[in-house]
C-alpha cells in the first residue's frame, strides 16, 4: 500500500494519565540505593525510607538497625528480589525453591497472615514501607512466641529464616551456613547502629521557625 494513502491517527492522552504512567514506570525502574552498606547513605538517598523504618520501630519496637540488617540480608534492598531458580540437569532453568519475594523475601502464606493480622490488605512486598513493617511485625511475633529479645538480631534472624516453629525445634542446629548468616546479620545491625547514631539528627525533620516567635 502506498505510504500516502495511509492516514496516521494521532492519539492524545490526558496529562494526568501520562503523569501516572511516568510514576509507575519510575517506580518499577527504581533499583537499590547506591551504597547498601551505609545506612546513613541509604536514608539520605531515600528519606521516606527513614520515616517508614521509624514508623515500624514505633509500632513494633524492633530497632531500626535490626530491621535494615534483615532486609539487607534478604534482598540487598532489591524490590523484586526472588530466590534463584533451580537447575535441571545442571543447566535447564527449573522452578524456584520458594515463593519468597520482594524486599523482605516473605513467603506468600506468611504475607497473607501479615495482611490479615494487621488489616493492611493492600500491602505489597515491593513497597519498602510495607516490607519494613512486615519485618517489625514478624520480629514482634518471634519475641512473643519464642521469647527472643528484640535486641538480639542474630536470634531474630534465625526465627525469621526458620519460622517460629522451626526456631522452637532448633532446626537451625547443624546448619553452619545459617548460623554464620545470623552472625553477619547481627554484626551488620551493630554497624548500622553506629552509623545511624552519627546521622540520626540530620535525618530528623527540622522544626519550623516561628514567625516573630509566635506562629
Amino acid at each position: 500500500m502506498p505510504v500516502n494513502s495511509v492516514k496516521i491517527r494521532k492519539t492524545v492522552y490526558p496529562v494526568w494519565m501520562l503523569t501516572v504512567l511516568a510514576l509507575m514506570l519510575g517506580g518499577c525502574a527504581a533499583g537499590p540505593p547506591a551504597n547498601i552498606d551505609d545506612v546513613c547513605s541509604i536514608f539520605e538517598e531515600r528519606p521516606e525510607w527513614y520515616r517508614e523504618a521509624k514508623d515500624s520501630y514505633r509500632k513494633w519496637r524492633v530497632p531500626i538497625p535490626t530491621l535494615m540488617a534483615i532486609i539487607h540480608q534478604e534482598s540487598s534492598f532489591r524490590a523484586t528480589a526472588r530466590p534463584p531458580r533451580t537447575k535441571i540437569l545442571g543447566f535447564i532453568p527449573g522452578p524456584r525453591p520458594s515463593t519468597a519475594y520482594g524486599y523482605p523475601q516473605a513467603l506468600d502464606t506468611t504475607w497473607d497472615i501479615y495482611r490479615q493480622e494487621t488489616g493492611n490488605q493492600s500491602a505489597s512486598r515491593t513497597r519498602f514501607g510495607d516490607a519494613v513493617d512486615f519485618v517489625g511485625w514478624y520480629c514482634d511475633r518471634s519475641n512473643r512466641r519464642c521469647g527472643i529479645s528484640k535486641r538480639n538480631p542474630g536470634k531474630l534472624y534465625l526465627a525469621y529464616h526458620e519460622g517460629q516453629g522451626g526456631y522452637k525445634h532448633k532446626t537451625y542446629r547443624g546448619k553452619t551456613w545459617l548460623l554464620d548468616t545470623a552472625a553477619r546479620v547481627s554484626a551488620r545491625s551493630a554497624v548500622f547502629g553506629r552509623q545511624l547514631a552519627r546521622c540520626r539528627e540530620k535525618l530528623e525533620p527540622k522544626p519550623r521557625k516561628k514567625f516573630l516567635g509566635i506562629f
